[in-house]
């Protein structure tokens, strides 16, 4: 099924290769605190921005290479042609939903906003089951990322790692789960409606289909709402709480990213 694919239409993009590149460097800026040992004040140091930004955009890639890799394996080799398995941002169908505004929405708030997906030609693949896990393999990828993310938390294993790097890695945590999270609520357009759509009646998938382009502004305009933006982060912190990462750290981590707000003296390293 996937002799189709071309070696050019697997391999990895320069330009994400140039992300990881920048995420690498980011992130050993941030260990080693390098800003500061060269003299740059807290307002100009944008290593843990960077960091979190790049190891974000790595993330969203991933999200949509895992949609399309369970695809490939599920009957449509279209996403080979269409450039999808080489982790090139660009050419997702919406890099502007896919990538630009969740990356925006990382800056102004601190949310994982769940971008738009690739583009899956669903009349190629058979079977109830194998819909779901397409629609399913994209967040499950930020689960994972979570895990990863968090993994020195749970496992007791922070000695030595320094307090900025710690408080990025629990930011960039908190944007995995929220990213999940809100990937498999089942509103029309996020993954989660996507996991259970195969299994509904297809009247009542025809009703809803005039809304899916507008079910990510109403989960948007639902967390504007502070009594739901409140519930929302509580779980959010519930559970990044239970890998082993507290709200604080998170918060340091989401202050330390904002750099052009200056140095919070909660959150100054040791």
């Amino acid at each position: 099924m996937t002799t189709a694919i071309s070696r050019r239409d697997r391999r990895i993009s320069p330009v994400f290769l140039g992300i990881v590149a920048v995420m690498a460097v980011a992130g050993w800026a941030v260990w080693t605190d390098f800003a500061a040992r060269a003299g740059v004040t807290a307002r100009l140091d944008a290593s843990v921005f960077l960091f979190v930004t790049a190891a974000w955009i790595v993330s969203l890639c991933l999200h949509e290479y895992a949609h399309a890799r369970t695809a490939l394996h599920s009957g449509d080799i279209s996403v080979g042609a269409k450039g999808y398995l080489t982790l090139n941002p660009l050419k997702y169908t919406h890099a502007l939903l896919s990538i630009v505004l969740p990356v925006l929405f990382v800056i102004m708030g601190g949310i994982g906003l769940p971008g738009g997906a690739v583009f899956i030609e669903r009349g190629r693949i058979q079977g109830r089951w194998k819909h779901s896990l397409i629609s399913a393999a994209g967040p499950l990828t930020n689960v994972l990322f979570a895990v990863v993310c968090t993994a020195p938390f749970w496992l007791d294993a922070l000695d030595g790692v320094p307090a900025t790097f710690r408080f990025a890695l629990a930011f960039l945590a908190l944007l995995q789960v929220s990213a999940a999270l809100l990937n498999f609520l089942p509103v029309p357009g996020l993954d989660g409606y996507g996991v259970i759509e195969p299994w509904l009646s297809h009247g009542f998938r025809r009703q809803i289909e005039p809304f899916a382009p507008f079910g990510l502004l109403f989960v948007f305009a639902l967390l504007w709402v502070p009594e739901v933006n409140r519930v929302f982060f509580d779980v959010i912190y519930a559970i990044t709480d239970g890998l082993g990462v507290n709200e604080a750290e998170a918060y340091c981590g989401r202050e330390l990213f904002q750099f052009w707000r200056g140095e919070n003296p909660i959150c100054a390293a040791p």
